[in-house]
């Protein structure tokens, strides 16, 4: 079934009352200088089933797609930091991660594109020199914060792009107002569940427009707190509800024709990576729960702990290689604006799996346009639409 892809010649009549749409909503919502989303595209149902505001993957963007990211980056730090001629980025401090020290040449790279000095580190960092990427050495600069300051090599920058998504805390004593995207972003305050709660509204406009129920453009989800996995009452209660939730998909797809067992996702409501992630086809699984994947599922990046589970509905992706490994667009953005594709294919999945391992591999749509499908503009409005999202959660946050 490919309800919302039968759908596309719609949504390009409807595309002038789009980008008005659209643009209205970019004069009333300041979007992040960055972000990146993961699309599931199941042809019934299309949606964001991830948000990063600290995209760690632009060794992963296409060559062709410079130009278009150098523009916008520039567009971004311009508008809100005039005359800015030096920027720094800050990093995670990932100094084994040799692909995340890849992403940040690359980001390097795009910020000289764009006609600024550039520098990277942070201070957890001094003392390396350089961090070991795929392709050699990245070069690092001394980094300190004097009187809530931050400097590099005793100097200040004019501007600090953060790529670090603070998982463990902010950047204390930082002038914020020098900072993009904001240290309120960080995982150590932002949520998940947060961020689909700004969407959804977004997304009942735009299918308005369009003519479609929201239904087919949005993950249904409900939200777990409290630790609730650790004490065995609330775990009780939660395999029921998450019963009745899968009831409830179930009843919908039966109303659409859609023969597939449901599947719920349990997130993590803080962090990224593709931790602290399950599958579940009933609440059953919940209780009976093994040590081993209790732990796994509490895991979080760093010291964080996991104290709340988004509970989300499974979307599969009918994408897949010519061998049958699985694929989801990855959309990453500047500016409010789907900057670049790429594709992850991770061939030890199947199609409801978290691909986001590390047995993905990556694929541009430069090296293969077989991706590239007619459902493109979908995800391009979808991932836009999470950038606004994102931007009415910082503003909520402030």
């Amino acid at each position: 079934m490919s309800y919302v892809h039968e759908l596309s010649d719609v949504l390009e009549e409807k595309r002038d009352e789009i980008i008005a749409w659209m643009a209205n909503k970019r004069s009333e919502i300041e979007v992040p200088i960055y972000g990146s989303v993961d699309i599931r595209d199941a042809g019934w149902k299309i949606a964001v089933v991830d948000a990063n505001q600290f995209p760690a993957g632009f060794n992963n963007t296409s060559e062709s797609d410079i130009p278009q990211l150098t523009e916008r980056i520039s567009a971004h730090i311009e508008r809100h930091k005039p005359g800015c001629e030096w920027v720094h980025i800050y990093p995670e401090s990932h100094t084994r991660n040799q692909g995340y020290v890849e992403n940040l040449r690359a980001l390097f790279n795009l910020v000289e594109r764009a006609g600024y000095r550039c520098t990277i580190g942070n201070p957890e960092l001094d003392g390396l020199g350089s961090l070991n990427g795929i392709h050699g050495p990245l070069p690092l600069h001394q980094v300190d914060v004097i009187d809530g300051i931050l400097k590099v090599q005793g100097q200040q920058p004019d501007f600090i792009l953060l790529n670090n998504d603070l998982t463990d805390g902010g950047l204390e004593g930082l002038n914020a107002a020098s900072v993009l995207p904001s240290p309120q972003m960080g995982w150590h305050k932002r949520k998940k569940s947060h961020h689909f709660d700004f969407l959804r509204p977004l997304v009942e406009e735009i299918s308005e427009i369009i003519g479609i129920d929201s239904w087919h453009l949005i993950c249904d989800s409900f939200v777990s707190e409290e630790k609730c996995l650790e004490k065995e009452n609330c775990r009780i209660q939660l395999a029921s509800d998450v019963d009745v939730f899968l009831a409830r998909l179930a009843q919908r797809y039966a109303s659409l024709g859609i023969d597939r067992e449901p599947v719920a996702y349990i997130k993590n409501n803080r962090g990224t990576y593709g931790l602290g992630i399950m599958t579940v086809t009933s609440g059953e699984e919940l209780l009976n729960l093994s040590n081993r994947k209790m732990k796994k599922l509490m895991y979080g990046k760093g010291t964080s702990d996991t104290e709340d589970f988004l509970i989300q509905e499974g979307v599969p992706t009918l994408m897949k290689t010519q061998a049958g490994a699985p694929v989801e667009p990855v959309v990453y953005l500047v500016d409010g604006d789907a900057s670049s594709w790429f594709y992850r294919i991770n061939p030890k999945k199947d199609e409801i799996g978290n691909l986001n391992s590390p047995s993905a591999r990556f694929v541009t749509s430069e090296e293969d346009r077989s991706y590239m499908t007619h459902a493109h503009n979908w995800h391009a409005l979808l991932s836009e639409l999470s950038m606004l999202a994102m931007g009415l959660e910082y503003a909520a946050l402030r």
